[in-house]
Protein backbone atom coordinates (compact mmCIF):
# COMPACT_ATOMS: atom_id res chain seq x y z
CA UNK A 1 0.00 0.00 0.00
CA UNK A 2 1.27 3.12 -1.16
CA UNK A 3 0.78 5.37 1.87
CA UNK A 4 3.13 3.14 3.74
CA UNK A 5 5.91 2.87 1.57
CA UNK A 6 8.89 4.69 3.67
CA UNK A 7 11.94 3.27 5.47
CA UNK A 8 10.63 2.45 8.85
CA UNK A 9 14.61 2.59 10.43
CA UNK A 10 15.23 6.06 9.22
CA UNK A 11 11.48 7.14 10.26
CA UNK A 12 11.34 5.36 13.65
CA UNK A 13 12.46 8.35 14.99
CA UNK A 14 9.87 11.36 15.65
CA UNK A 15 13.04 13.88 15.76
CA UNK A 16 14.22 12.77 12.74
CA UNK A 17 10.77 12.59 10.64
CA UNK A 18 9.85 15.71 12.17
CA UNK A 19 12.92 18.09 12.10
CA UNK A 20 13.09 16.98 8.27
CA UNK A 21 9.59 18.55 7.12
CA UNK A 22 10.74 21.12 8.78
CA UNK A 23 12.96 22.03 5.45
CA UNK A 24 9.77 23.36 3.73
CA UNK A 25 9.33 26.19 6.62
CA UNK A 26 13.27 26.91 5.90
CA UNK A 27 11.48 27.57 2.29
CA UNK A 28 9.95 31.07 3.62
CA UNK A 29 13.12 31.91 5.53
CA UNK A 30 14.87 31.80 2.31
CA UNK A 31 13.00 33.99 0.86
CA UNK A 32 13.09 36.84 3.22
CA UNK A 33 16.52 36.79 2.67
CA UNK A 34 16.60 36.34 -0.98
CA UNK A 35 14.69 39.62 -1.08
CA UNK A 36 15.95 41.61 1.68
CA UNK A 37 19.71 40.87 0.93
CA UNK A 38 19.51 42.64 -2.44
CA UNK A 39 17.52 46.02 -1.55
CA UNK A 40 20.72 47.87 -1.80
CA UNK A 41 21.87 45.70 -4.60
CA UNK A 42 22.70 48.19 -7.61
CA UNK A 43 22.96 45.23 -10.01
CA UNK A 44 19.43 44.44 -8.88
CA UNK A 45 18.04 47.96 -8.70
CA UNK A 46 19.18 48.60 -12.47
CA UNK A 47 17.79 45.20 -13.81
CA UNK A 48 14.68 45.46 -12.55
CA UNK A 49 14.41 49.52 -13.57
CA UNK A 50 14.17 51.18 -9.69
CA UNK A 51 16.26 52.39 -6.31
CA UNK A 52 14.42 52.87 -3.68
CA UNK A 53 14.09 56.24 -1.98
CA UNK A 54 16.22 55.04 1.11
CA UNK A 55 19.07 54.23 -1.45
CA UNK A 56 18.61 57.16 -3.87
CA UNK A 57 22.33 58.72 -2.86
CA UNK A 58 23.69 54.80 -3.48
CA UNK A 59 23.58 55.36 -7.18
CA UNK A 60 25.31 57.52 -9.15
CA UNK A 61 24.22 55.77 -12.49
CA UNK A 62 20.33 55.84 -11.87
CA UNK A 63 18.47 59.17 -12.46
CA UNK A 64 15.33 60.13 -10.48
CA UNK A 65 13.33 59.89 -13.56
CA UNK A 66 13.98 56.19 -13.52
CA UNK A 67 12.79 55.20 -9.73
CA UNK A 68 9.22 54.47 -8.72
CA UNK A 69 8.19 54.96 -5.41
CA UNK A 70 8.77 52.85 -2.92
CA UNK A 71 5.58 50.82 -3.46
CA UNK A 72 7.11 49.47 -6.25
CA UNK A 73 9.59 47.40 -3.89
CA UNK A 74 6.75 46.82 -1.81
CA UNK A 75 4.51 45.16 -4.54
CA UNK A 76 7.70 43.04 -5.61
CA UNK A 77 8.27 41.82 -1.69
CA UNK A 78 4.34 41.17 -1.29
CA UNK A 79 4.58 38.65 -4.88
CA UNK A 80 5.31 36.06 -2.49
CA UNK A 81 3.25 36.07 0.32
CA UNK A 82 0.41 37.07 -1.87
CA UNK A 83 1.09 33.34 -3.56
CA UNK A 84 1.75 31.70 0.24
CA UNK A 85 -2.39 32.77 0.87
CA UNK A 86 -3.42 31.18 -2.21
CA UNK A 87 -1.27 27.98 -1.39
CA UNK A 88 -2.17 28.29 2.45
CA UNK A 89 -5.79 28.21 1.59
CA UNK A 90 -5.71 25.35 -1.06
CA UNK A 91 -4.14 22.94 1.83
CA UNK A 92 -8.15 23.28 3.72
CA UNK A 93 -8.58 20.08 0.40
CA UNK A 94 -4.95 19.16 -0.65
CA UNK A 95 -4.54 17.63 3.32
CA UNK A 96 -7.37 16.00 3.80
CA UNK A 97 -7.35 14.74 -0.02
CA UNK A 98 -4.12 14.29 -0.72
CA UNK A 99 -2.32 13.43 1.86
CA UNK A 100 -0.04 15.44 4.37
CA UNK A 101 3.22 13.63 3.17
CA UNK A 102 2.46 14.06 -0.30
CA UNK A 103 1.31 17.82 0.11
CA UNK A 104 4.84 18.52 1.37
CA UNK A 105 5.98 17.08 -1.50
CA UNK A 106 4.05 18.49 -3.88
CA UNK A 107 5.46 22.18 -2.11
CA UNK A 108 8.78 21.31 -2.69
CA UNK A 109 8.25 20.93 -6.46
CA UNK A 110 6.34 24.47 -6.93
CA UNK A 111 9.42 25.88 -4.77
CA UNK A 112 12.05 24.61 -7.51
CA UNK A 113 9.44 25.83 -10.38
CA UNK A 114 9.18 29.07 -9.25
CA UNK A 115 13.21 29.65 -8.07
CA UNK A 116 14.07 28.92 -11.93
CA UNK A 117 11.68 31.95 -13.30
CA UNK A 118 12.97 34.03 -10.59
CA UNK A 119 16.60 33.22 -11.49
CA UNK A 120 16.08 33.44 -14.85
CA UNK A 121 13.88 36.90 -14.37
CA UNK A 122 14.33 39.60 -16.83
CA UNK A 123 12.13 42.04 -15.73
CA UNK A 124 9.62 42.68 -12.60
CA UNK A 125 6.80 40.99 -14.25
CA UNK A 126 8.61 37.80 -14.39
CA UNK A 127 10.46 38.59 -11.37
CA UNK A 128 6.52 38.92 -9.82
CA UNK A 129 5.40 35.78 -11.47
CA UNK A 130 7.95 33.28 -9.86
CA UNK A 131 7.60 35.33 -6.49
CA UNK A 132 4.34 34.36 -7.10
CA UNK A 133 4.62 31.01 -7.78
CA UNK A 134 7.33 30.24 -5.11
CA UNK A 135 4.63 31.72 -2.70
CA UNK A 136 2.33 29.26 -3.31
CA UNK A 137 4.97 26.69 -2.59
CA UNK A 138 5.62 28.50 0.76
CA UNK A 139 2.04 28.54 1.39
CA UNK A 140 1.69 25.12 1.02
CA UNK A 141 4.31 24.07 3.47
CA UNK A 142 3.43 26.60 6.03
CA UNK A 143 0.25 25.07 6.63
CA UNK A 144 1.35 21.55 6.07
CA UNK A 145 4.25 21.05 8.07
CA UNK A 146 3.09 22.29 11.51
CA UNK A 147 -0.28 19.68 10.98
CA UNK A 148 2.18 16.37 9.48
CA UNK A 149 4.79 17.19 12.91
CA UNK A 150 1.76 17.49 15.40
CA UNK A 151 0.35 14.32 14.13
CA UNK A 152 3.43 12.01 14.12
CA UNK A 153 4.98 13.41 17.26
CA UNK A 154 4.03 12.65 21.02
CA UNK A 155 2.39 15.14 23.20
CA UNK A 156 5.49 15.43 25.47
CA UNK A 157 7.74 17.03 22.61
CA UNK A 158 5.17 18.31 20.35
CA UNK A 159 5.51 21.93 21.15
CA UNK A 160 9.30 20.96 20.60
CA UNK A 161 9.08 19.34 17.11
CA UNK A 162 6.43 22.03 15.43
CA UNK A 163 8.86 25.04 17.05
CA UNK A 164 11.59 23.40 14.84
CA UNK A 165 9.22 25.00 11.97
CA UNK A 166 10.29 28.58 13.05
CA UNK A 167 13.72 27.77 14.01
CA UNK A 168 14.48 26.05 10.11
CA UNK A 169 12.56 29.32 9.60
CA UNK A 170 15.24 31.56 11.18
CA UNK A 171 18.33 28.53 8.77
CA UNK A 172 17.22 29.75 6.02
CA UNK A 173 17.05 33.35 6.28
CA UNK A 174 20.61 33.32 7.35
CA UNK A 175 22.36 30.94 5.12
CA UNK A 176 20.57 32.59 2.13
CA UNK A 177 21.60 35.71 3.64
CA UNK A 178 25.14 34.38 3.90
CA UNK A 179 25.01 33.51 0.39
CA UNK A 180 23.99 36.91 -0.63
CA UNK A 181 26.11 38.70 1.29
CA UNK A 182 29.15 36.37 -0.31
CA UNK A 183 27.74 36.95 -3.63
CA UNK A 184 27.28 40.91 -3.46
CA UNK A 185 31.30 40.99 -4.37
CA UNK A 186 30.40 39.36 -7.63
CA UNK A 187 29.72 42.25 -10.34
CA UNK A 188 26.97 42.25 -12.20
CA UNK A 189 23.81 40.19 -12.21
CA UNK A 190 25.59 36.79 -10.80
CA UNK A 191 25.44 38.76 -7.45
CA UNK A 192 21.37 38.12 -7.01
CA UNK A 193 20.85 35.32 -9.58
CA UNK A 194 23.46 32.82 -8.41
CA UNK A 195 21.68 33.17 -4.90
CA UNK A 196 18.18 32.57 -6.08
CA UNK A 197 18.91 29.45 -8.26
CA UNK A 198 21.20 27.93 -5.40
CA UNK A 199 17.71 27.84 -3.01
CA UNK A 200 16.28 24.99 -4.97
CA UNK A 201 18.37 22.87 -3.24
CA UNK A 202 16.54 22.45 -0.44
CA UNK A 203 13.63 21.79 -2.22
CA UNK A 204 15.28 19.19 -3.88
CA UNK A 205 16.37 17.53 -1.16
CA UNK A 206 13.08 17.51 0.73
CA UNK A 207 10.56 16.52 -1.85
CA UNK A 208 13.19 13.52 -2.73
CA UNK A 209 13.71 12.55 1.28
CA UNK A 210 9.96 12.85 1.97
CA UNK A 211 9.24 9.63 0.11
CA UNK A 212 11.03 7.78 2.42
CA UNK A 213 9.47 8.74 5.44
CA UNK A 214 5.23 7.72 6.61
CA UNK A 215 2.33 9.35 6.14
CA UNK A 216 0.27 11.30 9.12
CA UNK A 217 -1.08 8.07 11.30
CA UNK A 218 -3.74 9.73 11.80
CA UNK A 219 -4.81 11.04 8.20
CA UNK A 220 -4.12 7.39 7.77
CA UNK A 221 -6.65 5.63 10.35
CA UNK A 222 -8.68 8.47 8.98
CA UNK A 223 -9.20 7.38 5.19
CA UNK A 224 -9.46 3.14 6.84
CA UNK A 225 -5.40 2.22 6.38
CA UNK A 226 -5.99 1.22 10.20
CA UNK A 227 -3.15 -1.22 10.40
CA UNK A 228 -0.79 0.97 8.99
CA UNK A 229 -1.84 3.70 10.95
CA UNK A 230 -0.79 1.40 13.72
CA UNK A 231 2.57 0.09 12.70
CA UNK A 232 3.47 3.91 11.79
CA UNK A 233 2.36 5.02 15.40
CA UNK A 234 4.50 2.02 16.83
CA UNK A 235 7.53 2.55 14.45
CA UNK A 236 7.51 6.70 15.85
CA UNK A 237 6.80 6.43 19.41
CA UNK A 238 7.13 2.18 20.74
CA UNK A 239 10.37 1.07 18.60
CA UNK A 240 8.19 -1.10 16.96
CA UNK A 241 6.05 -2.59 19.57
CA UNK A 242 2.46 -1.69 19.10
CA UNK A 243 1.40 -2.81 22.23
CA UNK A 244 3.43 -0.22 24.05
CA UNK A 245 1.30 1.72 26.33
CA UNK A 246 1.71 5.71 24.50
CA UNK A 247 1.40 3.55 21.51
CA UNK A 248 -1.79 2.15 22.88
CA UNK A 249 -3.66 5.11 24.14
CA UNK A 250 -2.63 7.31 21.09
CA UNK A 251 -4.10 4.49 18.67
CA UNK A 252 -7.30 4.44 20.89
CA UNK A 253 -7.34 7.67 21.13
CA UNK A 254 -7.38 8.21 17.75
CA UNK A 255 -9.70 5.97 16.95
CA UNK A 256 -12.39 7.09 19.26
CA UNK A 257 -12.43 10.30 17.45
CA UNK A 258 -12.12 9.48 14.20
CA UNK A 259 -15.49 7.20 15.43
CA UNK A 260 -17.37 9.83 16.43
CA UNK A 261 -16.45 12.38 13.88
CA UNK A 262 -17.59 9.39 11.19
CA UNK A 263 -20.79 9.28 12.67
CA UNK A 264 -21.99 12.84 12.42
CA UNK A 265 -21.72 12.88 8.42
CA UNK A 266 -18.68 13.83 5.68
CA UNK A 267 -16.69 16.59 6.19
CA UNK A 268 -17.39 20.54 5.40
CA UNK A 269 -16.48 24.02 5.92
CA UNK A 270 -19.55 24.22 7.76
CA UNK A 271 -17.90 21.86 10.92
CA UNK A 272 -15.73 25.40 11.30
CA UNK A 273 -19.16 27.20 12.46
CA UNK A 274 -20.37 23.96 14.93
CA UNK A 275 -19.77 23.59 18.57
CA UNK A 276 -16.34 24.74 19.81
CA UNK A 277 -14.96 25.35 16.11
CA UNK A 278 -15.47 28.93 15.32
CA UNK A 279 -13.98 29.89 18.98
CA UNK A 280 -10.52 27.55 18.00
CA UNK A 281 -10.83 28.84 14.07
CA UNK A 282 -10.52 32.61 15.32
CA UNK A 283 -7.72 32.35 17.88
CA UNK A 284 -6.14 30.07 15.34
CA UNK A 285 -5.98 33.08 12.63
CA UNK A 286 -5.50 36.06 15.35
CA UNK A 287 -2.31 34.05 16.71
CA UNK A 288 -1.11 34.20 13.17
CA UNK A 289 -2.34 37.70 12.44
CA UNK A 290 -0.55 38.77 15.53
CA UNK A 291 2.52 37.00 15.01
CA UNK A 292 2.82 39.83 11.89
CA UNK A 293 1.41 42.88 13.34
CA UNK A 294 4.18 42.67 15.54
CA UNK A 295 6.28 44.15 13.63
CA UNK A 296 8.88 41.23 12.45
CA UNK A 297 7.95 41.91 9.17
CA UNK A 298 10.27 45.32 9.21
CA UNK A 299 13.04 43.72 11.56
CA UNK A 300 13.45 40.97 8.41
CA UNK A 301 12.37 42.06 5.26
CA UNK A 302 13.38 45.70 5.68
CA UNK A 303 15.91 45.63 8.57
CA UNK A 304 18.01 47.63 5.57
CA UNK A 305 15.63 50.41 5.70
CA UNK A 306 15.50 50.33 9.22
CA UNK A 307 19.11 50.58 9.95
CA UNK A 308 19.51 53.09 7.49
CA UNK A 309 16.84 54.93 8.59
CA UNK A 310 18.70 54.62 12.09
CA UNK A 311 22.12 56.64 10.33
CA UNK A 312 23.77 53.70 9.63
CA UNK A 313 26.26 54.59 6.32
CA UNK A 314 28.13 52.11 4.27
CA UNK A 315 26.31 49.41 2.32
CA UNK A 316 28.61 46.45 4.05
CA UNK A 317 28.10 47.89 7.34
CA UNK A 318 24.77 47.59 6.39
CA UNK A 319 24.45 44.21 5.47
CA UNK A 320 27.21 42.81 8.12
CA UNK A 321 24.49 44.41 11.22
CA UNK A 322 21.66 43.00 9.29
CA UNK A 323 23.78 39.85 9.16
CA UNK A 324 24.12 40.07 13.37
CA UNK A 325 20.10 40.01 13.02
CA UNK A 326 19.93 36.74 11.48
CA UNK A 327 22.13 35.42 13.71
CA UNK A 328 20.44 36.34 16.96
CA UNK A 329 16.93 35.20 15.66
CA UNK A 330 18.27 31.77 15.12
CA UNK A 331 20.53 31.63 18.47
CA UNK A 332 17.46 32.21 20.46
CA UNK A 333 14.99 30.07 18.78
CA UNK A 334 16.86 27.38 20.49
CA UNK A 335 16.15 28.01 24.40
CA UNK A 336 12.50 27.99 22.91
CA UNK A 337 12.67 24.61 21.02
CA UNK A 338 14.35 23.01 24.53
CA UNK A 339 11.63 24.61 27.06
CA UNK A 340 8.55 25.22 25.10
CA UNK A 341 6.82 21.83 26.52
CA UNK A 342 8.09 22.99 30.01
CA UNK A 343 7.15 26.92 29.87
CA UNK A 344 4.24 26.56 28.34
CA UNK A 345 2.10 28.29 25.39
CA UNK A 346 0.15 31.29 27.83
CA UNK A 347 3.69 32.24 29.52
CA UNK A 348 5.86 32.74 26.46
CA UNK A 349 3.15 34.87 24.62
CA UNK A 350 2.38 37.36 27.36
CA UNK A 351 5.85 38.14 28.26
CA UNK A 352 7.33 37.95 24.12
CA UNK A 353 3.94 40.51 23.45
CA UNK A 354 5.02 42.91 26.31
CA UNK A 355 8.96 42.56 25.53
CA UNK A 356 8.35 43.45 21.40
CA UNK A 357 5.80 46.16 22.57
CA UNK A 358 8.40 47.86 24.91
CA UNK A 359 11.57 47.38 22.27
CA UNK A 360 9.29 48.87 19.34
CA UNK A 361 7.99 51.55 21.50
CA UNK A 362 11.96 51.91 22.11
CA UNK A 363 13.24 52.41 18.49
CA UNK A 364 9.76 54.63 17.51
CA UNK A 365 11.17 56.85 20.16
CA UNK A 366 14.61 57.33 19.68
CA UNK A 367 14.16 57.72 16.28
CA UNK A 368 11.51 60.26 17.10
CA UNK A 369 13.60 62.68 19.46
CA UNK A 370 17.28 62.38 17.64
CA UNK A 371 16.07 62.16 13.62
CA UNK A 372 14.57 64.57 10.91
CA UNK A 373 13.28 64.57 7.69
CA UNK A 374 16.62 64.84 5.34
CA UNK A 375 16.54 65.54 1.41
CA UNK A 376 17.54 62.82 -0.59
CA UNK A 377 19.96 63.25 -4.04
CA UNK A 378 17.86 63.16 -6.50
CA UNK A 379 14.22 64.15 -4.78
CA UNK A 380 12.21 63.20 -2.19
CA UNK A 381 12.91 62.98 1.62
CA UNK A 382 13.54 60.27 4.62
CA UNK A 383 13.83 60.19 7.84
CA UNK A 384 17.04 59.58 9.09
CA UNK A 385 19.19 59.94 12.44
CA UNK A 386 22.40 62.32 11.64
CA UNK A 387 25.92 62.41 13.83
CA UNK A 388 24.36 60.88 16.37
CA UNK A 389 26.22 57.43 17.10
CA UNK A 390 24.80 56.69 20.15
CA UNK A 391 21.03 57.16 19.19
CA UNK A 392 22.15 54.93 16.07
CA UNK A 393 23.60 52.19 18.14
CA UNK A 394 20.56 52.43 20.59
CA UNK A 395 18.34 51.46 17.41
CA UNK A 396 20.44 48.92 16.47
CA UNK A 397 20.29 46.96 20.17
CA UNK A 398 16.69 47.94 20.34
CA UNK A 399 15.96 45.73 16.60
CA UNK A 400 18.33 43.00 18.08
CA UNK A 401 16.26 43.06 21.67
CA UNK A 402 13.16 42.77 19.66
CA UNK A 403 14.31 39.90 17.55
CA UNK A 404 15.77 38.17 20.71
CA UNK A 405 12.03 38.54 22.18
CA UNK A 406 10.61 37.37 19.12
CA UNK A 407 12.44 34.33 18.25
CA UNK A 408 12.35 32.74 21.77
CA UNK A 409 8.77 33.51 22.16
CA UNK A 410 6.07 34.96 19.59
CA UNK A 411 8.34 32.94 16.83
CA UNK A 412 7.69 29.41 17.50
CA UNK A 413 3.91 29.57 19.59
CA UNK A 414 2.69 30.86 16.11
CA UNK A 415 3.60 27.98 14.15
CA UNK A 416 2.80 25.29 17.36
CA UNK A 417 -0.18 26.55 19.00
CA UNK A 418 -2.37 26.41 15.73
CA UNK A 419 -1.30 22.98 15.21
CA UNK A 420 -2.79 21.62 18.31
CA UNK A 421 -6.39 23.15 18.75
CA UNK A 422 -8.39 21.35 16.26
CA UNK A 423 -9.93 18.09 15.74
CA UNK A 424 -9.04 15.67 13.39
CA UNK A 425 -12.16 16.50 11.41
CA UNK A 426 -11.26 20.20 10.81
CA UNK A 427 -7.57 20.23 11.63
CA UNK A 428 -6.70 20.53 7.63
CA UNK A 429 -9.22 22.98 6.90
CA UNK A 430 -8.37 24.64 10.75
CA UNK A 431 -5.07 25.35 10.44
CA UNK A 432 -4.90 26.03 6.66
CA UNK A 433 -6.72 29.58 7.29
CA UNK A 434 -4.42 30.67 10.43
CA UNK A 435 -1.76 29.82 7.75
CA UNK A 436 -3.75 32.07 5.13
CA UNK A 437 -4.28 34.64 7.85
CA UNK A 438 -0.60 35.27 8.53
CA UNK A 439 -0.40 35.41 4.77
CA UNK A 440 -2.93 37.83 4.26
CA UNK A 441 -1.46 40.08 6.93
CA UNK A 442 2.34 39.73 5.55
CA UNK A 443 1.26 40.40 2.30
CA UNK A 444 -0.52 43.78 3.59
CA UNK A 445 2.77 44.43 5.63
CA UNK A 446 5.10 44.02 2.87
CA UNK A 447 2.79 46.78 0.56
CA UNK A 448 2.43 49.19 3.54
CA UNK A 449 5.75 48.92 5.49
CA UNK A 450 8.10 50.96 3.07
CA UNK A 451 5.43 53.64 2.68
CA UNK A 452 4.87 53.80 6.03
CA UNK A 453 8.38 54.17 6.73
CA UNK A 454 9.12 56.81 3.92
CA UNK A 455 5.76 58.86 5.09
CA UNK A 456 5.11 58.77 8.67
CA UNK A 457 8.87 57.31 9.44
CA UNK A 458 8.67 57.00 13.15
CA UNK A 459 5.40 56.41 14.32
CA UNK A 460 5.53 53.29 12.09
CA UNK A 461 6.95 51.77 15.43
CA UNK A 462 4.63 53.23 17.53
CA UNK A 463 1.91 51.94 15.59
CA UNK A 464 3.50 47.68 15.48
CA UNK A 465 4.49 48.68 19.40
CA UNK A 466 0.17 49.07 19.89
CA UNK A 467 -0.54 45.85 18.52
CA UNK A 468 2.22 44.23 20.64
CA UNK A 469 -0.32 45.38 23.66
CA UNK A 470 -3.55 44.35 21.70
CA UNK A 471 -1.95 40.87 21.43
CA UNK A 472 -1.19 40.51 25.28
CA UNK A 473 -4.53 41.60 26.38
CA UNK A 474 -5.76 39.43 23.85
CA UNK A 475 -3.77 36.27 25.11
CA UNK A 476 -4.86 36.19 28.55
CA UNK A 477 -8.61 36.80 28.51
CA UNK A 478 -8.75 34.17 25.34
CA UNK A 479 -6.12 31.62 25.09
CA UNK A 480 -6.10 28.39 27.27
CA UNK A 481 -3.06 26.53 27.12
CA UNK A 482 -2.57 22.93 25.20
CA UNK A 483 1.16 22.37 26.85
CA UNK A 484 1.20 18.59 27.45
CA UNK A 485 -1.80 17.22 26.22
CA UNK A 486 -2.53 14.57 23.31
CA UNK A 487 -4.57 16.31 20.44
CA UNK A 488 -7.40 14.21 21.37
CA UNK A 489 -7.51 15.82 25.48
CA UNK A 490 -7.51 19.58 24.03
CA UNK A 491 -10.64 18.59 22.04
CA UNK A 492 -12.11 18.22 25.30
CA UNK A 493 -11.38 21.67 26.85
CA UNK A 494 -13.45 23.54 24.11
CA UNK A 495 -15.96 21.30 24.20
CA UNK A 496 -16.88 22.73 27.70
CA UNK A 497 -18.18 25.85 25.15
CA UNK A 498 -17.68 29.09 26.44
CA UNK A 499 -17.57 28.22 29.90
CA UNK A 500 -14.00 27.35 30.43
CA UNK A 501 -11.60 30.60 31.73
CA UNK A 502 -8.28 30.54 29.45
CA UNK A 503 -6.25 31.75 32.50
CA UNK A 504 -7.57 28.90 35.17
CA UNK A 505 -7.05 25.84 32.18
CA UNK A 506 -3.96 24.43 34.39
CA UNK A 507 -1.78 21.69 32.70
CA UNK A 508 -3.26 18.99 34.16
CA UNK A 509 -6.75 20.27 33.45
CA UNK A 510 -8.54 17.07 31.11
CA UNK A 511 -5.55 14.93 31.14
CA UNK A 512 -7.04 10.98 30.11
CA UNK A 513 -6.08 7.92 31.62
CA UNK A 514 -5.25 4.91 29.19
CA UNK A 515 -8.11 3.21 30.97
CA UNK A 516 -10.32 6.21 30.28
CA UNK A 517 -9.67 6.43 26.85
CA UNK A 518 -9.60 2.57 25.97
CA UNK A 519 -13.42 2.79 28.24
CA UNK A 520 -14.81 5.76 26.03
CA UNK A 521 -13.79 4.36 23.33
CA UNK A 522 -15.88 1.26 23.31
CA UNK A 523 -18.74 2.73 24.19
CA UNK A 524 -18.77 4.12 20.18
CA UNK A 525 -19.52 1.86 17.57
CA UNK A 526 -17.83 1.88 14.13
CA UNK A 527 -20.10 3.59 12.13
CA UNK A 528 -21.81 1.61 8.59
CA UNK A 529 -19.81 1.82 5.71
CA UNK A 530 -16.35 3.03 7.63
CA UNK A 531 -14.56 -1.07 7.04
CA UNK A 532 -10.94 -0.05 5.87
CA UNK A 533 -9.70 -0.49 2.16
CA UNK A 534 -8.13 -3.78 3.39
CA UNK A 535 -11.31 -5.18 4.42
CA UNK A 536 -13.39 -4.06 1.57
CA UNK A 537 -10.36 -5.79 -0.62
CA UNK A 538 -10.58 -9.06 1.21
CA UNK A 539 -14.62 -9.21 1.47
CA UNK A 540 -14.19 -8.65 -2.72
CA UNK A 541 -12.06 -11.87 -3.12
CA UNK A 542 -13.90 -13.36 -0.87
Amino acid sequence: MGFTTYNAKIASNPYVVGSFACIGGGLFGLDISSMSGVLNNEAYLSTFGFVCSFFLSLSTTLTHEDQPNPSAQGAIVAAMPAGSLIGALAVTQLADRLGRKKTVILAGIIWVIGSILQCASVNRGMLVVGRIISGLSVGLASAVVPIYQAEITAPAIRGRMVSLQQWSITWGILLQYFVQFGCSYINGVASFRIPWGLQMIPAIILSAGMMFFPESPRWLFDHGYEEEALQVLADLHGEGNAKNDLVVLEYEEIKQQVYFERTEGAKSYLDLLKDGNPRRVMLGMSLQMWSQLCGMNIMMYYIIYVFEGAGLTGRRSNLIADSVQYVLNMVMTIPAIIYIDKWGRRPMLLVGTLLMGFWMFLVGGIQARFGHWAEQAGGGAVWVIDGNQAATRAVIVASYLFVCSFAVTMGPVSWTYPAELYSLKTRGKAVSLATASNWAFNTALAFAVPPGLSSIAWKTYFIFGTFNFAAFLHVFFMFPETVGRSLEEVEDIFKQGHTFTAWKIGKDVGKKTLAEVVEKTKEIERPKGAESPDEKHSSEVA
